[in-house]
């Protein structure tokens, strides 16, 4: 194994390239033509493991050019050199070069029918998120896996901030409160009850179905009440997610609920903004020591127009760092998938508003502990 080198693939490797399809795929095999413009393509990645002028396994990675995903095309490694690890390589290096060049998740397909790759991703940290019918050219079913590849790196610029996950669907906005007071305040609580305290402190009562979310007028206060330093940046005056509902009577406690925080809050120093909170505004909070909210449309992110409270946590040129609260464990997510997920700056400037007729966009930056 030591003698084995991984690499990008160059011109000189055609013919073995196209020698090693052919002996490892009897149907949907990639062109000459196709390997050829591939190894012309600098956005993409060619992979190569190879044991001298032996080749002994290839990796096909694609970039899109308009999302943040990579995927593997193509991969296959020869018949006599299998299970000797290479093709756990050959993913390890292609998800390296991914990340590298900034794509946040990996995709892949794989036959149904085929055991042992389904093993291997599964060990590698990949879950199933779909699957694709008649997808072969024998009519074979793929299964679609997915892996995020793109970490947050954490360093001295910002406070590093815990993650608490939320323990019910509705408590989104405490958990993302808990998260940013722990960041400031080592001895702040982080248990359900906690969360719960908050909830129903800052819970609009209704909102869609079933229980009511917590809006920025709340969390501020919550946060406030606790000690810290507060503020509000919220882009619509007057009484929040009245169009959630349905049902005059709700709509008449929503705007009592408002009346309510609107009161509290002048008995405090809150500041509170009529205006979205900017990138740039995040930013100067997050160097200064604060940390953000930010309530987010997810249509973005998993196609549900749910209002969802999140932490920021870091930014960078390319990126916003958050703490997502919700755990889908069904799904087969785990703490580490929401944990500094990294969120393209063009596509948070979209999901960092909810509604489509005059957009919400609300955010609370949390301080500091105020001198009692």
């Amino acid at each position: 194994m030591s003698s084995i080198v991984l690499r990008q693939a160059v011109s000189d490797d055609l013919d073995a390239l196209v020698a090693l399809e052919h002996h490892c795929f009897s149907e949907d095999r990639i062109s000459r033509r196709s390997f050829r413009r591939f190894l012309e393509m600098p956005r993409d990645r060619l992979l190569l493991a190879s044991d001298g002028n032996t080749l002994l396994g290839y990796c096909l990675v694609l970039m899109s050019a308009a999302t943040r995903l990579a995927r593997i095309y193509s991969i296959a490694v020869n018949p006599g050199s299998r299970g000797k690890g290479i093709g756990e390589k050959l993913v390890q290096m292609a998800e390296t070069e991914a990340a590298d060049a900034g794509r946040i998740v990996m995709r892949l397909e794989v036959r149904e029918d085929n055991p042992g790759a389904i093993a291997l991703y599964k060990r590698l940290g990949y879950r199933q998120f779909g699957s694709y019918r008649d997808y072969y050219e024998d009519h074979g079913d793929a299964l679609r896996f997915e892996r995020r590849i793109l970490f947050y790196k954490p360093g001295a610029q910002f406070p590093p901030v815990p993650y608490y996950p939320q323990t019910t669907e509705f408590t989104c906005g405490p958990a993302a409160l808990i998260m940013a007071m722990a960041a400031l305040n080592q001895q702040q609580s982080m248990t359900t009850l906690e969360e719960l305290k908050i909830w129903r402190e800052a819970t609009t009562i209704f909102m869609l179905s079933g229980h009511g979310g917590c809006g920025p007028h709340g969390l501020a206060l919550a946060a406030w009440h606790r000690g810290f330093e507060a503020s509000a940046w919220i882009s619509n005056e007057g009484a929040l997610f009245k169009d959630t509902v349905r049902n005059d009577d709700k709509k008449r406690v929503l705007e009592l609920v408002h009346e309510g925080f609107m009161h509290d809050l002048g008995q405090t120093g809150i500041e509170l903004h009529h205006d979205p909170l900017t990138l740039a505004g995040l930013e100067q909070a997050l160097l200064g020591g604060r940390i953000p909210l930010i309530l987010i449309s997810t249509w973005q992110l998993n196609r549900s127009r749910v209002p969802h409270w999140v932490t920021v946590c870091a930014m960078d040129d390319q990126f916003v760092y958050l703490h997502d609260p919700e755990i889908d464990v069904e799904e087969g997510e785990t703490v580490a998938d929401k944990q500094y997920l990294p969120i393209d700056r063009r596509v948070f400037s979209k999901i960092s508003r909810y509604g489509s007729n005059q957009p919400l966009q609300a955010a609370v930056i949390v301080g500091p502990k105020r001198a009692l």
